[in-house]
């Protein structure tokens, strides 16, 4: 018998007439749906169930094992092939596989499709967020938001990120003992997100914030229902503490005359700009969170798989290493990195390709059909869901000469249009894309210039509950200095 979430069955214990109910409602619905809905839908195989149960409690348990949600998705495909349909959340999705359905909807996005994440996940970044908002809002949020991905911003946060980076090494170094990589550049990557963002470096203010980011992120695969108890009521009351912080930072910001250089700083000096040229307080809050999220939970769990990979793959090591002490002996004793050190790692930059593209840990890219259309010949009704799937574009071998192999070199040549998407692609591109690369790349030099490591788990198991892909085990490691070494 499958296993539910704890939380799935206190729904059902809790809201039992409330469910008999729907399920009796959604029984009929079924039975007198038109002739004309099931014609359309004959095209896609796959299974609706009932309108608004679906195959919801499938896709939670999955979240819930240790194979990941994306198991989910794998069964599926074996029982209808490369493109199917499922109902989850009450909503229809259609699991896109292929290259041309995803030029198809990324080159599409405004005018036929929009952003579509569950409930959950847009409750948890907020209605404000760069993720959630219409169309007419999108373009002017996205442009106000750009100031910390410029170069020249890119170029003071590759200094920071350095240096913070090589400190912490340093001192894992010298104690000797084993971490996790994953809680450790889950660390770093917020203790670097919320300085760029806000300038905070208070350690207890940074753990305050940490603990409600996380349980917002544990909510965002969850069942959107405020019962005590549960990740999603959890994460909207973390939601609800959160934006109080920040409302109290955004009214101490303004009323204080010491300056900040930093992305809430450059918001607020917009005040008196026309309200096309500035961000109101929500939006700016709704927006800070999101961009700490993204930017610490999906660069982390990158950090993480790169070390698994590489550790796996010592010729890949050796390589990249080669490349990064080469820069190391060009650059003055402790000198920090700079963006044009970057531009130099081009082996380093492909090592950071294969890993985006093997861990995939933006598993499917979620849209929402605006309008009846088709995609491939097959008819899409308005108001359902298209999940560009990334992981199986990117694990297709047609497209990737033995995909399952961690392989840099494959970069050498330019991969076919949009079989390489883990930014996503056209007007909706994710915003951090060059962050993201230069997180990676200031990451790789400062491990593998300095220090070799053997992992002490090899556990292949995913953690359960997240809405990315990373280990269980979160890859523990020992580090070993070169200087020790040699």
């Amino acid at each position: 018998m499958m296993i539910l979430q704890v939380e799935v069955f206190y729904i059902h214990l809790k809201n039992n007439y409330d469910i008999i109910f729907a399920v009796l409602l959604s029984g009929l619905v079924t039975i007198f749906v038109t002739k004309k809905l099931r014609k359309s839908t004959e095209d896609i195989p796959g299974r609706l169930g009932l309108p608004l149960v679906g195959e919801t409690f499938s896709f939670l348990s999955a979240i819930n094992s240790t194979k990941g949600c994306y198991d989910f998705v794998r069964l599926h495909r074996l029982r209808y092939g490369k493109w199917f349909k499922t109902r989850l959340f009450g909503k229809v999705h259609v699991f896109v596989p292929s290259v041309v359905g995803a030029k198809t909807i990324l080159t599409n996005d405004f005018q036929l499709f929009n952003k579509g994440y569950i409930k959950s996940m847009a409750d948890a970044v907020g209605k404000k967020s760069l993720l959630s908002v219409p169309v007419e809002s999108h373009k002017r949020i996205r442009r106000l938001l750009s100031g910390p991905f410029s170069m020249d911003s890119l170029s003071v946060f590759v200094k920071n990120f350095d240096k913070l980076l090589s400190t912490r090494f340093k001192k894992l170094a010298e104690n000797g003992k084993s971490f996790v990589v994953l809680d450790f550049s889950m660390k770093i990557a917020f203790d670097a997100m919320c300085g760029m963002l806000m300038s905070v470096t208070d350690e207890s203010l940074l753990e305050k914030i940490e603990r409600d980011c996380t349980a917002i992120s544990n909510a965002m695969l969850s069942f959107p229902v405020m019962i005590p108890g549960t990740r999603y009521y959890k994460g909207m009351k973390a939601r609800e503490r959160l934006m109080k912080l920040f409302e109290e930072l955004i009214t101490s910001r303004r009323s204080s005359k010491e300056p900040h250089e930093d992305f809430l700083q450059s918001m607020l000096e917009r005040d008196s700009f026309p309200d096309d040229e500035k961000l109101d307080d929500s939006e700016i809050m709704d927006n800070m969170l999101t961009l700490i999220i993204a930017g610490q939970t999906t660069t982390a769990a990158a950090m993480m798989w790169s070390v698994k990979f590489l550790d796996e793959n010592k010729e890949v090591q050796n390589m990249l290493r080669e490349e990064q002490l080469i820069i190391l002996r060009n650059k003055p004793n402790g000198a920090l990195l700079s963006h044009a050190d970057l531009n130099k790692m081009s082996y380093s930059s492909k090592v950071v390709k294969e890993t985006l593209r093997m861990s995939n840990v933006l598993l499917w890219f979620p849209r929402v059909a605006l309008d009846d259309c088709k995609i491939q010949d097959l008819e899409i009704k308005k108001g359902w869901h298209v999940n560009i799937d990334a992981t199986h574009i990117h694990y297709d071998p047609d497209l990737y000469k033995d995909p399952l192999r961690f392989n840099p070199s494959r970069f050498d040549e330019i991969p076919k249009p949009y079989s390489y998407i883990p930014f996503g692609s056209g007007p909706r591109t994710c915003l951090g894309i060059n962050m993201a690369k230069v997180t990676m790349l200031v990451f790789l030099h400062r491990l593998t210039s300095g220090y070799k490591w053997t992992v002490d788990d090899q556990d292949l198991s995913l953690e359960k509950k997240s809405h990315i892909p990373r280990l269980k085990s979160g890859v523990p490691i020992t580090l070993t200095s070169l200087k020790d070494d040699s």
